[in-house]
Parts: C-alpha cells; structure tokens; sequence
C-alpha cells in the first residue's frame, strides 16, 4: 500500500535521526573494543624465550644415567636462556642426595653429579669422623644466580649465572648442632678439622674450590663450581 504523500517527510526525518543515534552510540562490537586511540594499560611484555630440549648429547646423556646409577633422585630440566648471558643448560634439579639440601636449583648434571658424591663420600664419613654422629642436613646459600663474580656490577659472570656452580655455608649434625663456615673455619679443633676435610675432599671432585682462605668475600661459605682445571684455595 503506498505512503500517503502527507505523511513520508515524518518518516524520512525518523529515519534520519535514527542513523544519527546509531552513529553517536556505535555497534556492540565497537564499544567493545573501546576507543582505538587510547592506549593500552598495560606495558608491552619481555618477549619469553621458549626452553629447548636438554640431554641430547652423548656426554650429558651419560651424566644423566651416572646420576640414576648413584640412586639420586632428581628431576632434568629444559634448556633455558635467561638473557643477559646467563643460561641454565643440560641441567637438573636435585631432590635427594641422601642428605636432605637447602636451596638447591638448578645445576648443570656434572655439577650436580660431584655435589651428590660429595655428600655422600666426604660429609657423611667426615661427620662420623670428627663428631660422632650424622650430618642432618646441609645449608647452601644457592646454586643460580644471573650475576657478575662477587655480585659487582661490572666484570664476568659468575659460574652461577651457568647454574655451574653451588655455594655451602654449614652443616646440621644430628644433636642440633650447627657447623658453620662463618665461625667454624676458625672454631673448635673438631670443627676445624671437619671443615678443612671437605674443603680437601672438595678439591678433587669441583673443578674449582674458593673457601674462607681465598678472600674476604667467601669467609662463610665454600664456593664449588665444574670451571677451571683444579682450582683450590
């Protein structure tokens, strides 16, 4: 039926103003999204750089099997990283040793592999030796950490920023005692004694050995790491 004359100027006009309002208001897609112009709240995030496989090579495949064939438990970790030079590479973290370990993350498998003899071969009979009694557990000041030696802001990295590295700052006998580096290196007889036996032992197994006599900076721990060819001081 077609529009009286009389009355397409009122439709017209409705249509109009109501495209009007439609473009004022916008669809429900763009209100949505929001206002295109404004920026984001939201600082743009550091890229993530995906971990790669470890364990691929034949030696870091023997590592991992030598580790299993001493009973310890552990779990490998992915290829990562870090940035800045530092990296975490053919890794693992140790879940038992035999002696219950504080602050223990990741290290790389040879690293790893001469900590948990080290335990077992030199702190335990040590303890036994000097004390009578067994090690509890043992204190570490960590294994990773992506930092300049000494923690400089300048300088090379540390074996630490490589998870090549473990620092051990005392030991907890079974009758509560605690044998620290910070007191102990310079303490008691058998305190020193004990000490001064795994820092030795320490020197055969790490590639190299800082401990208390080195400088003023390792007065309360026994630095190890897989670098070097038989560093010990």
């Amino acid at each position: 039926m077609p529009i009286p004359t009389v009355f397409q100027p009122r439709i017209l006009i409705a249509a109009t103003a109501a495209l009007a309002l439609s473009a004022c208001f916008g669809s429900p897609d763009v209100m949505k999204r929001g206002d295109p112009k404004r920026p984001s709240a939201s600082a743009p995030k550091r890229p993530q750089i995906a971990p790669t496989p470890s364990f691929t090579s034949a030696e870091a495949q023997q590592c991992v099997f030598e580790l299993k064939q001493a009973g310890v438990r552990f779990t490998p970790l992915a290829n990562q990283d870090h940035g800045g030079g530092c990296s975490s590479i053919d890794s693992v973290k140790l879940l038992d040793i035999g002696t219950p370990t504080t602050n223990l993350g990741a290290m790389t498998c040879p690293l790893a592999k001469n900590f948990a003899a080290w335990a077992q071969h030199a702190v335990k009979p040590a303890a036994r030796k000097y004390f009578g009694q067994e090690v509890v557990k043992i204190e570490t000041f960590g294994t990773y950490s992506c930092r300049n030696i000494y923690g400089g802001r300048s300088g090379r990295l540390s074996q630490h920023a490589h998870s090549n590295a473990v620092d051990v700052s005392g030991f907890v006998l079974a009758d509560g005692r605690r044998i620290m580096l910070d007191g102990g290196w310079k303490g008691d007889k058998a305190s020193q004694d004990f000490l001064r036996a795994l820092h030795k032992s320490g020197c055969r197994r790490f590639g190299t050995v800082l401990g208390p006599d080195y400088n003023a900076a390792h007065y309360n721990h026994f630095h190890f790491d897989m670098s070097g060819n038989g560093y010990c001081r």
